[in-house]
């Protein structure tokens, strides 16, 4: 059994130079950004008090913060960790654990923040499909305009060691599989993982670990928007405001999501999504290969392959997968010569 059980993703963190530069993109992003105690906040419209933090310094990622369902949780949390319960000074209040994770990176556990009523979305216009028609004597006329961002979805995560950071965040928060990624069969990368909340609906993901070449760090941080038109509005606005695309537009294999992935102005990789995969805690997890978390379904290919001269995926998944191995064999002896 797990120390907890988590029920959401909370917020991010960061740091960076200029609060002002990085308050501009978040307005093109679609957040409600607005300063406190010396931190940048960004809001969504869902009514919790933040999703995105910045705070003054280098740049960097500072912080991954979930979201415990009470603050007994957080107690309990505590005097397994042998840290304290912490009271959060920021908006919304509550209490916080904060911990840190295999890799070096801050996790904030919160709980009792004070949250607003969620706030107006744009009309729902429906669609019309060819098989149902629900749209009737309505057109759709839409306004330029940055994206509306509801939430906070999911954070990915570059990990040293993705068996020991898994059992790690499983261990303490109670986190599921839902799909885990093979660089080869029986040699897991990765792997994606919701949150348990029982007979309640949760995202495919919450969150993504990733053995994956290159240096840690945050992969990216995801923030689920309207639907496709919105998602398209925030395209075209972010595009207008040259901002910087990362990867997008498309469909993902695994959690099914439409995404569109932009570079905010210190290298940090955010994410827009919208219509994606719903599972209770009876689905059973589901093994899929690396191709599958290159690929799309349709759109835009992932960067690694959209220049005109790229690597085939069975190279890349052999490379990957012969990494993995060397590294697993050397931790393994490693272990031996300590005993």
């Amino acid at each position: 059994m797990p120390v907890i059980k988590v029920e959401d993703i909370a917020h991010v963190r960061f740091a960076a130079p200029d609060l002002a530069t990085m308050r501009a993109f978040l307005e093109d992003f679609g957040l409600n950004p607005f300063e406190q105690g010396g931190r940048l906040y960004g809001k969504g419209s869902d009514g919790r008090p933040f999703v995105h933090v910045t705070e003054p310094g280098d740049a960097r990622f500072i912080a991954l913060g979930l979201r415990a369902e009470t603050v007994e949780d957080l107690a309990v949390l505590a005097s397994h960790e042998g840290v304290l319960v912490e009271d959060l000074d920021e908006p919304g209040g509550g209490k916080v654990v904060r911990l840190v994770d295999p890799d070096g990176y801050g996790v904030e556990v919160v709980a009792g923040q004070a949250s607003a009523p969620a706030g107006p979305l744009p009309a729902d216009l429906r669609t019309n499909t060819a098989v149902t028609k629900l749209r009737l004597g309505k057109t759709v006329r839409l306004d330029p305009a940055p994206a509306h961002v509801r939430r906070i979805g999911h954070a990915v995560l570059k990990v040293s060691d993705f068996l020991r950071s898994e059992a790690w965040y499983k261990a303490r928060f109670g986190f599921l599989t839902s799909d885990e990624v093979e660089a080869a069969e029986g040699l897991p990368l990765g792997a994606f993982m919701r949150c348990d909340r029982g007979d309640k609906p949760a995202d495919h993901h919450t969150l993504f670990l990733a053995q994956l070449p290159g240096p840690l760090g945050l992969l990216h941080a995801a923030f689920e928007v309207v639907d496709l038109d919105d998602l398209m509005l925030g395209h075209q606005h972010l595009k207008a405001k040259k901002r910087t695309q990362a990867w997008g537009v498309g469909r993902h294999i695994m959690g099914s999501q439409i995404f569109d992935y932009w570079k905010d102005p210190f290298g940090n990789e955010l994410e827009h999504w919208t219509d994606g995969d719903l599972f209770t805690a009876a689905d059973p997890p589901q093994k899929q290969p690396i191709s599958a978390l290159l690929a799309v379904q349709w759109g835009s290919p992932h960067p690694m392959f959209a220049g005109h001269v790229s690597p085939p995926v069975s190279l890349v998944s052999f490379v990957i997968a012969l990494q993995l191995r060397i590294k697993r064999l050397f931790s393994r002896k490693s272990k031996g010569t300590q005993t």
